[in-house]
């Protein structure tokens, strides 16, 4: 399966660089590309890609926060990853907040940023531990919050998952890779995949922050 990229970043090197790699990779298709936000919504409705690289921070005028807070609610089945150069955990966690999947670091090699890309179309959510534990503990304090019954929210997941599949909404809670969760449960990655498949649609879900999310009752 070909995934379809659009690019957004205001540099205009980095912006060339990120469409070299996507280019020359076997897979994938460079759908559109674009220096600013203002184009960026405009254009991105029209050739809908599986996926946007988003620069975080593009420049004056709207960011690329603003891009996935508008263009989420109107086209769910595009997926957002944003890229931003330093590990700014606020920024990153708010732009998981407005509906981005996933983020990644612009120093990262071309290799593990295809990974990436690929792991995001497969229903992952490329993250750090330290944001995906940072996004648990907001949608558990706002599941203590909303919490009124016998029953929390995770507790009424855990019923309807089977203890493996909660097993492994745990650990891409924790931020691991599909070959991580592997590794750790002795299992193949298509088993994970299979798994990942049926946790999401138990949960009626897209992707890993949604899961989180749903898991945790917001």
């Amino acid at each position: 399966m070909t995934i379809s990229v659009c690019i957004v970043d205001d540099n205009k090197d980095i912006r060339s660089a990120l469409e070299q790699i996507i280019l020359m990779a076997d897979g994938y298709t460079l759908a559109g590309s674009f220096a600013d936000a203002e184009e960026a919504l405009q254009k991105i409705p029209l050739v809908k890609p599986n996926v946007v690289l988003m620069d975080i921070n593009l420049g004056d005028g709207e960011n690329g926060i603003d891009c996935v807070r508008q263009l989420k609610p109107l086209y769910p089945e595009i997926l957002f990853m944003m890229c931003t150069i330093y590990e700014e955990d606020e920024k990153i966690f708010e732009a998981l907040k407005a509906g981005a999947n996933g983020y990644i670091l612009k120093k990262t090699a071309p290799g593990k940023l295809l990974d990436s890309l690929r792991e995001l179309y497969e229903g992952g959510a490329p993250m750090s531990s330290q944001i995906a534990r940072k996004v648990v503990n907001a949608f558990q304090m706002g599941a203590a919050t909303a919490d009124t019954g016998p029953a929390s929210a995770p507790s009424k997941a855990i019923s309807i998952l089977s203890n493996r599949e909660n097993e492994i909404l745990e650990l891409l809670a924790q931020g691991m890779l599909y070959k991580e969760i592997a590794g750790r449960l002795f299992i193949s990655q298509e088993t994970v995949r299979k798994h990942v498949y049926h946790i999401y649609e138990k949960l009626h879900v897209n992707n890993r922050v949604e899961a989180i999310n749903k898991f945790y009752g917001r």
